[in-house]
């Protein structure tokens, strides 16, 4: 802790700097120099303040599987450390080196839906509803700092472990924006919640956020499935003490992950690496060493998450010329405090009531 703060200390100068530059991009948006382009249709962005880690990807498949049946929806993201450049559809074919892991798992589980990747959101928009004009709705993914498009509805989200009230500006903190940007923001979700989280808990946390009157607060936790096998015959394997497991996560935070997973196997190794992670042959050779290092008493299996798994498929032939038993862990969005009617009705509400 103490470490920690003269860190945060020394950093400071330097937060403060990005600040200014963050406060006088703002600022042009304001006073109107620079103007965020409005659509015609309903465009939701579902974000955060901080750098990853809050759950954007399953809220926004919450959105998909709520809407995807009454709306012909898209979602629009960055692509975030895909290799191409410019604006791209993805298809079922496509690579995460292509257009990014999160996009590729949002077409892979529901390829009826338009998936896109640009950087420009404010070009990308324009060219998907004219290759598409009965398109209702565009999902934007992490687009809260994205200000060249005004989204009709921002929904931002905080992770219960490290609430953006807590947190600093980058580098000394992981805030991508002063504290006060919440204010934009129409719905604030605080993710990945304990199951024990109490009404008066939970209370005291939208104090603590203290939402304009605009605002709705709402809290979430994840709910996590079966896993199934990555490659072979279709095969699902519950999770239990008789099963040793090795984690390969590339994900922004695992403390949530490993929390749930410690009380439910029997041996737990973990080999973690850096958000959007590609992958080397090195690290794959790593991957094997540690399996086989696990107790061979009970069954073993390295076990990861569905947006690992597009970047583990650029290694299929390797995985299964070692006849590695991959298993991909699902996960999906449930609100807590029966809240999750009460959001789905404002969202069908939204979208009803949106005008141009």
């Amino acid at each position: 802790m103490v470490q920690e703060l003269l860190l945060r200390i020394l950093l400071a100068p330097f937060s403060l700097l990005y600040g200014l530059g963050v406060s006088l991009r703002n600022l042009t948006y304001r006073l109107g120099m620079v103007r965020p382009v409005r659509f015609d249709l309903p465009v939701v962005s579902v974000g955060n303040l901080s750098v990853g880690g809050t759950g954007k990807t399953p809220h926004i498949e919450y959105l998909i599987v709520l809407l995807g049946d009454y709306l012909e929806l898209a979602v629009l993201s960055r692509g975030y450390q895909r290799k191409t450049h410019g604006f791209h559809y993805v298809q079922r074919s496509s690579t995460a080196r292509d257009v990014g892991d999160e996009p590729l798992q949002f077409k892979l589980k529901y390829p009826d839906i338009t998936v896109a990747v640009s950087e420009s959101r404010s070009l990308a928009i324009p060219q998907m509803v004219m290759d598409q004009p009965g398109l209702q709705l565009i999902l934007l993914d992490d687009a809260f700092q994205h200000r060249s498009v005004e989204p009709a509805l921002h929904i931002m989200l905080t992770e219960y472990a490290r609430l953006f009230t807590r947190d600093f500006l980058l580098p000394s903190g992981r805030l991508r924006e002063w504290r006060s940007a919440y204010l934009r923001a129409h719905q604030i979700i605080v993710t990945k919640c304990p199951d024990e989280l109490t009404p008066q808990e939970a209370e005291q946390i939208r104090k603590e956020i203290d939402p304009a009157p605009h605002q709705e607060v709402y809290f979430s936790k994840f709910r996590y499935g079966t896993p199934y096998r990555l490659f072979g015959p279709q095969e699902r394997l519950p999770l239990t003490s008789s099963v040793n497991v090795l984690l390969i996560s590339a994900i922004a935070n695992t403390d949530y992950l490993m929390d749930y997973l410690e009380n439910r196997v029997g041996m737990l190794d973990g080999m973690p690496f850096e958000d959007h992670h590609y992958f080397t042959p090195n690290e794959m050779d790593q991957m094997l060493l540690r399996f086989n290092q696990l107790p061979d008493d009970q069954p073993r299996i390295i076990l990861s998450t569905e947006k690992d798994a597009t970047r583990l498929a650029l290694h299929a032939h390797w995985l299964q010329k070692h006849q590695l038993p991959v298993f991909i862990l699902p996960v999906a969005v449930e609100f807590l405090f029966d809240q999750g009617p009460a959001f789905n009705e404002k969202m069908k509400a939204f979208l009803l009531a949106f005008e141009s």
